[in-house]
Parts: structure tokens; sequence; C-alpha cells
């Protein structure tokens, strides 16, 4: 996981269900002391008592809404921590719907959780972890990364959302080039439907109750978790759970280098004219 043997501290965002209770019972099993961020403290309270059975180095519990600068402030200080060594960005809400239609607020919600907190928390973290030789950042989009123009039905309606983990991963691949060399990793992880209750709520209230799975169902968050983990231990920095042909992200990186042949200092003939007229 780390450059060391022995494992320090993760700490775990929306660690109050699917992915991120995964994240947390499962580092706890390894021998991981643990800070476990989320919104709901029964959950949370309920979650530090399973991961001590699970063998975890200690567990400290922080209720904040990482949609609250205040909030996250207090968890900004938290991860950083000479003790973490891990930061596991999972915390996310959707925000799904119409984008003419869906509350300002609930938008501003999701841009701030999936894209303010994860860059601040990551931000806050990595220096230390160079300053100590060791540590990884695990940030948690999605494949609605790369759904592009598809249409919805059966996908969501997604257009901030989708933006939001795009930016999840580029940002994740742009900061593992810039460590490259250093003993610090960085993965983005992109699950396709997975059997969680993400899907019961847009994200601007909890989902209330006992822990439960969406009628969608999906693929197990453990497997999931379990990708992911052995993705981060063999290098890989888009780890994409379900795909079994790995050289597709090599194929993106390619496309990408194609696209970016239109550097050049000339216009590209099929726009015409610099006065925008065509020839």
């Amino acid at each position: 996981m780390t450059s060391h043997d022995a494992p320090g501290t993760a700490l775990v965002t929306g660690a109050s269900s699917g992915i991120g209770w995964e994240y947390a019972t499962r580092l706890a099993a390894r021998g991981w002391g643990l800070v476990l961020v989320a919104r709901r403290e029964e959950r949370l309270d309920a979650l530090a008592k399973e991961v001590l059975k699970e063998g975890g180095a200690g567990v400290e519990t922080l209720v904040a809404d990482l949609g609250s600068s205040e909030d996250l402030s207090r968890v900004v200080g938290r991860a950083s921590g000479n003790d973490v060594d891990l930061v596991v960005n999972n915390a996310g809400i959707n925000g799904y719907g119409s984008f003419a239609e869906v509350d300002p607020d609930l938008l501003t919600r999701v841009v701030n959780v999936n894209v303010v907190a994860l860059t601040a928390l990551t931000r806050a973290a990595v220096p230390g972890m160079l300053a100590r030789g060791r540590g990884a950042v695990i940030n948690v989009a999605s494949l609605l990364a790369f759904a592009g123009d598809l249409p919805p039905d059966p996908l969501p309606q997604r257009a901030v959302y989708a933006g939001t983990k795009g930016y999840a991963v580029t940002f994740t691949r742009t900061l593992a080039a810039e460590l490259a060399g250093t003993p610090v990793r960085v993965q983005v992880v992109c699950p396709g439907l997975t059997a969680t209750e993400f899907h019961l709520g847009a994200g601007d209230t909890p989902v209330s109750g006992e822990r439960r799975v969406h009628d969608e169902g999906g693929m197990p968050a453990a497997d999931v978790v379990t990708a992911s983990l052995a993705g981060l231990k063999a290098g890989e920095v888009v780890c994409v759970p379900g795909l079994t042909d790995a050289e597709a992200v090599a194929r993106l990186a390619e496309a990408e280098l194609d696209l970016r042949a239109g550097s050049g200092r000339r216009m590209a003939p099929r726009y015409g004219n610099a006065e925008g007229r065509a020839e």
C-alpha cells in the first residue's frame, strides 16, 4: 500500500455506507487505524464498533458535511496530520436530474463535495506524505466520467455529476504523473453501477434508516474495493473494477495524444480563414 510495512492511519470519507464502509472494514482487517468521515453519526458509531472487531489499530469518527466549508476545514486539518498515510476520497453526491430543472443549490453541493472537498483533502495530505516518504490517495469516481453524450435511460440525467467525476479522473491522472518517481501513489477508481444505497437520494440529505441497496443492484461494493486495493498495489492509476481489457486505458491515452495534435499555431482548414469566411 505504501513504502513501509506497518500500516498507518487511513482517512475515509463517505464511510457511512456502501464503498466507503467497505474500505473501512477492509483496511481495519489489514491493521490500519481509521479516521471515518460522514454525515450520519449513528452510522459512524456502528461502523467504528465493526472495524474494531475487524482488528483495526484504532478509530476516530468525524461527523462532517463536506459540502460545508466549516466542516470541510475540520476534516482538512485532520487529513494533514502526520499519521495519515492513506486518504480515500469516497464521499460523493449525485444531484441527478434535468440540468435546467435541478435546484442550483443542490448542484453547488455536488461540486463542493465531489470536487472541492476531494481536492482540498488531497492537497492537505500529499505534502506530509512526500515529506515522510510514504502514502497514497484513492479518489472514487465513476464510469459516468466517460459517459459523455450517451443519452439518459438507463443512464441518469447527470451533466454536473458526470462533470465532477471527469474532474476526478483528470485530476488524479495528472497528479499521478506529477508524483511519478516519488513514494506517493494516487489512484482513481471508476466503478460502474454498484450495489449500494447511492441511488436512493440525490445527496441533499442523507439516506435515513439502516444501510441497504438500491433496486438497480450492480457490482458488490466489496468487489470494487478488492479491485481498488489490488490495483493500487500493482501501480494502476485508473482502476475500472469491471474492465477485463486493461489496455483500454492505454488506448484512451493514445486517443488523447491524437487530440493534443491540435495544439499547433495554425487553425484546422475546416474552420475557414482567420476572418471566419469559409474557403
